[in-house]
Protein backbone atom coordinates (compact mmCIF):
# COMPACT_ATOMS: atom_id res chain seq x y z
CA UNK A 1 0.00 0.00 0.00
CA UNK A 2 1.55 3.07 -1.17
CA UNK A 3 1.57 6.42 0.76
CA UNK A 4 -0.79 8.09 -1.51
CA UNK A 5 -3.70 5.13 -0.94
CA UNK A 6 -3.17 5.30 2.83
CA UNK A 7 -6.55 7.54 4.31
CA UNK A 8 -6.36 9.15 7.31
CA UNK A 9 -9.48 7.92 9.79
CA UNK A 10 -11.23 10.85 11.81
CA UNK A 11 -10.07 11.54 14.92
CA UNK A 12 -12.34 9.43 17.74
CA UNK A 13 -14.74 11.63 19.23
CA UNK A 14 -14.27 12.84 22.69
CA UNK A 15 -17.06 12.53 25.50
CA UNK A 16 -17.06 15.03 27.73
CA UNK A 17 -18.69 14.45 30.66
CA UNK A 18 -22.56 16.33 31.33
CA UNK A 19 -22.17 19.09 33.29
CA UNK A 20 -24.10 19.04 35.90
CA UNK A 21 -27.46 21.52 35.78
CA UNK A 22 -28.13 23.85 38.63
CA UNK A 23 -30.93 23.01 40.78
CA UNK A 24 -33.62 24.65 40.07
CA UNK A 25 -34.73 27.25 42.95
CA UNK A 26 -38.47 27.10 44.49
CA UNK A 27 -40.11 30.35 44.99
CA UNK A 28 -39.20 30.65 48.95
CA UNK A 29 -35.63 30.89 47.53
CA UNK A 30 -36.06 33.48 44.78
CA UNK A 31 -38.55 35.55 47.19
CA UNK A 32 -35.35 35.15 49.56
CA UNK A 33 -32.73 36.30 47.33
CA UNK A 34 -34.83 38.96 45.27
CA UNK A 35 -36.81 40.59 48.16
CA UNK A 36 -36.09 43.89 47.60
CA UNK A 37 -37.51 43.72 43.73
CA UNK A 38 -40.68 41.90 45.40
CA UNK A 39 -41.01 44.76 48.24
CA UNK A 40 -41.41 47.21 45.22
CA UNK A 41 -45.09 45.14 44.16
CA UNK A 42 -46.28 45.42 47.99
CA UNK A 43 -48.26 48.78 47.50
CA UNK A 44 -49.90 48.12 43.85
CA UNK A 45 -50.98 44.91 44.95
CA UNK A 46 -52.32 46.17 48.11
CA UNK A 47 -53.86 49.08 46.65
CA UNK A 48 -55.87 46.33 43.63
CA UNK A 49 -56.96 44.34 46.64
CA UNK A 50 -59.20 47.54 48.71
CA UNK A 51 -60.15 49.52 45.15
CA UNK A 52 -60.45 46.84 42.60
CA UNK A 53 -60.77 43.49 44.38
CA UNK A 54 -62.40 43.91 47.49
CA UNK A 55 -65.50 46.29 45.87
CA UNK A 56 -66.03 43.60 43.29
CA UNK A 57 -68.32 42.10 46.53
CA UNK A 58 -70.28 44.91 46.16
CA UNK A 59 -72.45 43.79 42.89
CA UNK A 60 -74.45 41.79 45.30
CA UNK A 61 -76.37 45.10 46.01
CA UNK A 62 -77.53 44.80 42.71
CA UNK A 63 -79.93 41.08 43.50
CA UNK A 64 -80.88 42.65 47.26
CA UNK A 65 -82.73 45.76 48.33
CA UNK A 66 -80.55 48.35 49.78
CA UNK A 67 -81.60 50.94 52.74
CA UNK A 68 -79.31 53.79 53.85
CA UNK A 69 -77.71 52.51 57.58
CA UNK A 70 -79.11 49.02 56.49
CA UNK A 71 -76.44 45.98 55.74
CA UNK A 72 -73.51 47.12 53.57
CA UNK A 73 -74.82 44.11 51.55
CA UNK A 74 -78.49 44.73 51.40
CA UNK A 75 -81.21 43.81 53.78
CA UNK A 76 -83.63 41.82 51.49
CA UNK A 77 -82.75 39.14 48.37
CA UNK A 78 -84.83 40.40 45.25
CA UNK A 79 -83.15 38.80 42.74
CA UNK A 80 -83.35 40.25 39.50
CA UNK A 81 -86.11 43.06 40.12
CA UNK A 82 -83.30 45.83 39.79
CA UNK A 83 -82.40 43.87 36.70
CA UNK A 84 -85.72 43.55 35.02
CA UNK A 85 -86.39 47.64 35.93
CA UNK A 86 -83.51 49.70 34.14
CA UNK A 87 -84.12 46.41 31.47
CA UNK A 88 -87.70 48.41 30.89
CA UNK A 89 -86.48 51.95 31.82
CA UNK A 90 -86.54 54.17 28.74
CA UNK A 91 -84.17 56.65 29.85
CA UNK A 92 -81.84 53.92 30.82
CA UNK A 93 -82.14 53.23 26.82
CA UNK A 94 -81.52 56.89 26.31
CA UNK A 95 -78.60 57.18 28.24
CA UNK A 96 -76.86 54.07 26.54
CA UNK A 97 -77.48 55.15 23.13
CA UNK A 98 -75.79 58.25 23.73
CA UNK A 99 -72.67 56.73 25.49
CA UNK A 100 -72.44 53.97 22.62
CA UNK A 101 -72.21 57.32 19.91
CA UNK A 102 -69.78 58.71 22.75
CA UNK A 103 -67.31 55.98 22.51
CA UNK A 104 -68.04 55.06 18.95
CA UNK A 105 -66.80 58.98 17.99
CA UNK A 106 -64.01 58.79 20.66
CA UNK A 107 -62.59 55.50 18.78
CA UNK A 108 -62.52 56.32 15.23
CA UNK A 109 -61.42 59.94 15.95
CA UNK A 110 -59.37 60.13 18.85
CA UNK A 111 -57.27 56.99 18.50
CA UNK A 112 -56.27 57.16 15.26
CA UNK A 113 -54.61 60.93 15.64
CA UNK A 114 -51.40 60.04 18.35
CA UNK A 115 -50.58 57.10 15.77
CA UNK A 116 -50.80 60.19 12.67
CA UNK A 117 -48.75 62.73 15.12
CA UNK A 118 -46.26 59.95 16.11
CA UNK A 119 -45.41 59.43 12.64
CA UNK A 120 -45.55 62.83 11.33
CA UNK A 121 -42.71 63.38 14.41
CA UNK A 122 -41.10 60.42 13.29
CA UNK A 123 -40.28 62.01 9.78
CA UNK A 124 -38.60 65.86 11.52
CA UNK A 125 -35.52 66.25 11.68
CA UNK A 126 -35.16 69.05 13.22
CA UNK A 127 -34.63 68.17 17.28
CA UNK A 128 -34.97 71.16 18.12
CA UNK A 129 -38.70 71.87 16.95
CA UNK A 130 -39.59 68.02 17.44
CA UNK A 131 -39.07 68.76 21.37
CA UNK A 132 -41.18 71.85 20.80
CA UNK A 133 -44.41 70.02 19.20
CA UNK A 134 -43.65 67.20 21.81
CA UNK A 135 -43.76 69.37 24.51
CA UNK A 136 -47.20 71.67 23.43
CA UNK A 137 -49.02 68.49 22.70
CA UNK A 138 -48.37 66.64 26.18
CA UNK A 139 -49.12 69.95 28.27
CA UNK A 140 -52.42 69.34 28.19
CA UNK A 141 -52.73 65.71 29.39
CA UNK A 142 -51.38 67.45 32.58
CA UNK A 143 -54.26 69.93 33.18
CA UNK A 144 -57.01 69.01 35.60
CA UNK A 145 -60.45 68.41 34.02
CA UNK A 146 -61.40 71.42 36.04
CA UNK A 147 -59.15 73.67 34.26
CA UNK A 148 -60.16 71.64 31.10
CA UNK A 149 -63.84 72.13 31.20
CA UNK A 150 -62.92 75.84 32.40
CA UNK A 151 -61.43 76.77 29.52
CA UNK A 152 -64.04 74.87 27.17
CA UNK A 153 -66.60 77.48 28.78
CA UNK A 154 -64.38 80.48 28.13
CA UNK A 155 -64.21 79.07 24.58
CA UNK A 156 -68.03 78.46 23.92
CA UNK A 157 -69.18 81.22 26.45
CA UNK A 158 -71.49 83.95 24.21
CA UNK A 159 -68.59 86.36 25.22
CA UNK A 160 -66.12 83.84 24.30
CA UNK A 161 -63.37 83.45 21.95
CA UNK A 162 -65.10 81.51 19.53
CA UNK A 163 -68.36 83.59 19.34
CA UNK A 164 -66.31 86.79 19.09
CA UNK A 165 -64.39 85.20 15.93
CA UNK A 166 -67.39 84.11 14.97
CA UNK A 167 -69.63 87.86 15.26
CA UNK A 168 -66.00 89.08 13.48
CA UNK A 169 -66.73 87.65 10.93
CA UNK A 170 -70.42 88.75 10.72
CA UNK A 171 -71.82 85.71 11.81
CA UNK A 172 -74.26 85.74 15.32
CA UNK A 173 -73.28 84.31 18.62
CA UNK A 174 -74.19 80.68 19.14
CA UNK A 175 -74.81 78.88 22.87
CA UNK A 176 -72.51 75.86 22.43
CA UNK A 177 -73.27 74.91 25.48
CA UNK A 178 -77.42 75.44 25.66
CA UNK A 179 -77.75 73.38 21.97
CA UNK A 180 -77.43 69.35 22.53
CA UNK A 181 -76.07 69.17 18.88
CA UNK A 182 -73.03 70.94 19.65
CA UNK A 183 -71.83 68.71 22.85
CA UNK A 184 -70.66 65.80 20.98
CA UNK A 185 -68.63 67.99 18.59
CA UNK A 186 -66.91 69.90 21.98
CA UNK A 187 -66.60 66.92 23.66
CA UNK A 188 -64.64 65.35 21.00
CA UNK A 189 -62.63 68.38 20.22
CA UNK A 190 -61.34 68.73 23.80
CA UNK A 191 -60.57 64.81 24.11
CA UNK A 192 -58.44 65.23 20.77
CA UNK A 193 -56.39 68.67 22.40
CA UNK A 194 -55.89 66.69 25.67
CA UNK A 195 -55.11 63.38 24.74
CA UNK A 196 -53.67 62.85 21.02
CA UNK A 197 -49.97 64.32 22.38
CA UNK A 198 -49.91 62.19 25.53
CA UNK A 199 -50.84 59.19 23.34
CA UNK A 200 -47.80 59.78 20.63
CA UNK A 201 -45.07 58.38 23.68
CA UNK A 202 -46.07 54.90 22.83
CA UNK A 203 -46.01 54.81 19.45
CA UNK A 204 -43.01 56.98 19.53
CA UNK A 205 -41.13 54.39 21.55
CA UNK A 206 -42.48 51.70 19.23
CA UNK A 207 -40.93 53.61 16.36
CA UNK A 208 -37.17 53.29 17.82
CA UNK A 209 -37.73 49.19 17.80
CA UNK A 210 -38.03 49.27 14.06
CA UNK A 211 -34.78 47.80 12.19
CA UNK A 212 -33.21 50.74 10.30
CA UNK A 213 -31.59 47.91 7.95
CA UNK A 214 -35.12 47.69 6.85
CA UNK A 215 -35.90 51.18 5.60
CA UNK A 216 -32.06 50.84 3.61
CA UNK A 217 -33.41 47.93 1.54
CA UNK A 218 -36.71 49.48 0.46
CA UNK A 219 -34.81 53.00 -0.43
CA UNK A 220 -32.51 50.44 -2.57
CA UNK A 221 -35.45 49.31 -4.22
CA UNK A 222 -36.88 52.42 -5.10
CA UNK A 223 -39.77 52.24 -2.03
CA UNK A 224 -40.99 56.26 -1.40
CA UNK A 225 -41.78 57.47 2.01
CA UNK A 226 -45.12 56.56 1.62
CA UNK A 227 -44.51 53.41 0.89
CA UNK A 228 -41.72 52.88 3.51
CA UNK A 229 -44.31 54.00 5.98
CA UNK A 230 -47.45 51.56 5.11
CA UNK A 231 -45.37 48.55 4.65
CA UNK A 232 -42.17 48.97 7.11
CA UNK A 233 -43.59 51.27 9.76
CA UNK A 234 -47.05 50.32 10.41
CA UNK A 235 -46.04 46.86 10.41
CA UNK A 236 -43.45 47.33 13.07
CA UNK A 237 -45.64 49.09 15.47
CA UNK A 238 -48.72 47.21 14.43
CA UNK A 239 -48.72 45.37 18.13
CA UNK A 240 -48.66 48.19 19.97
CA UNK A 241 -51.45 49.35 18.37
CA UNK A 242 -53.58 46.28 18.79
CA UNK A 243 -52.91 46.12 22.31
CA UNK A 244 -54.15 49.81 22.81
CA UNK A 245 -57.00 49.26 20.37
CA UNK A 246 -58.28 46.46 23.19
CA UNK A 247 -57.57 48.39 25.54
CA UNK A 248 -59.63 51.08 24.47
CA UNK A 249 -62.48 48.52 23.15
CA UNK A 250 -62.41 47.57 27.18
CA UNK A 251 -63.02 51.30 28.63
CA UNK A 252 -65.79 51.59 25.51
CA UNK A 253 -68.97 52.04 27.73
CA UNK A 254 -66.66 53.97 30.42
CA UNK A 255 -66.77 56.98 28.71
CA UNK A 256 -65.09 60.24 30.26
CA UNK A 257 -67.62 60.97 33.74
CA UNK A 258 -65.45 63.83 34.89
CA UNK A 259 -65.31 65.46 32.03
CA UNK A 260 -69.38 65.10 30.82
CA UNK A 261 -70.45 66.17 34.58
CA UNK A 262 -68.46 68.97 34.03
CA UNK A 263 -69.72 70.10 30.87
CA UNK A 264 -73.70 69.05 31.15
CA UNK A 265 -76.77 70.76 31.98
CA UNK A 266 -80.16 69.71 31.38
CA UNK A 267 -80.65 71.40 28.30
CA UNK A 268 -78.38 68.66 26.84
CA UNK A 269 -79.36 66.06 28.40
CA UNK A 270 -80.55 64.55 25.47
CA UNK A 271 -76.99 64.33 23.82
CA UNK A 272 -74.34 64.50 27.03
CA UNK A 273 -76.21 62.33 29.21
CA UNK A 274 -73.99 59.04 29.65
CA UNK A 275 -74.53 55.83 31.87
CA UNK A 276 -71.85 57.25 34.06
CA UNK A 277 -73.53 60.20 35.14
CA UNK A 278 -77.08 58.66 34.46
CA UNK A 279 -75.90 56.27 37.79
CA UNK A 280 -74.51 59.24 39.48
CA UNK A 281 -77.45 61.02 39.64
CA UNK A 282 -79.77 57.70 40.22
CA UNK A 283 -77.18 55.99 42.47
CA UNK A 284 -75.72 59.19 44.44
CA UNK A 285 -78.62 62.39 44.16
CA UNK A 286 -81.49 59.93 43.80
CA UNK A 287 -79.83 57.12 46.51
CA UNK A 288 -80.68 54.02 44.29
CA UNK A 289 -77.91 52.81 45.02
CA UNK A 290 -79.22 48.73 44.79
CA UNK A 291 -80.71 50.09 41.21
CA UNK A 292 -77.28 51.96 40.09
CA UNK A 293 -75.33 49.06 40.89
CA UNK A 294 -77.62 47.03 38.52
CA UNK A 295 -76.36 49.06 35.77
CA UNK A 296 -72.94 49.35 36.66
CA UNK A 297 -72.55 45.80 36.55
CA UNK A 298 -74.35 45.74 33.17
CA UNK A 299 -71.68 47.79 31.51
CA UNK A 300 -68.87 46.05 33.03
CA UNK A 301 -70.17 42.85 31.64
CA UNK A 302 -70.63 44.47 28.32
CA UNK A 303 -66.67 46.08 28.79
CA UNK A 304 -65.49 42.45 29.95
CA UNK A 305 -67.25 41.03 26.92
CA UNK A 306 -66.17 44.12 24.62
CA UNK A 307 -62.32 43.03 25.29
CA UNK A 308 -62.51 39.40 25.16
CA UNK A 309 -63.89 39.29 21.65
CA UNK A 310 -61.33 42.31 20.59
CA UNK A 311 -58.54 40.03 21.86
CA UNK A 312 -59.20 36.82 20.14
CA UNK A 313 -60.59 38.96 16.53
CA UNK A 314 -57.44 40.59 16.82
CA UNK A 315 -55.16 37.06 18.35
CA UNK A 316 -56.89 35.12 14.92
CA UNK A 317 -56.77 38.26 12.80
CA UNK A 318 -53.93 39.82 13.44
CA UNK A 319 -51.62 37.59 15.49
CA UNK A 320 -50.97 39.72 18.33
CA UNK A 321 -53.65 40.12 21.44
CA UNK A 322 -52.97 41.21 25.29
CA UNK A 323 -52.97 37.20 25.80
Amino acid sequence: MTATEVTTAPPPKVKRPARAGSPRRTWRQELRRDWRLYSFLVLPLIFLLIFRYIPILGNVVAFRRYHPGGSMFGDEWVGLHYVKQFIHDQQFWHVFTNTVILGVLTLIVVFPLPIVLALMLNEVRSTKFKRVVQTVTYLPHFMSIVIVAGVIFQLTSVNGTINQIITHLGGTHITFMQQPEWFRPIYLSSEVWQTVGWGTILYLAALTTVDEQLYEAARIDGAGRWRQTWHITLPGIRPTMVVLLILNIGTFMAVGFEKILLLYNPLIYSTADVISTYLYRVGIVSNSVSYATAIGLFEAIIGLAMILTANQISKKVVGASLW
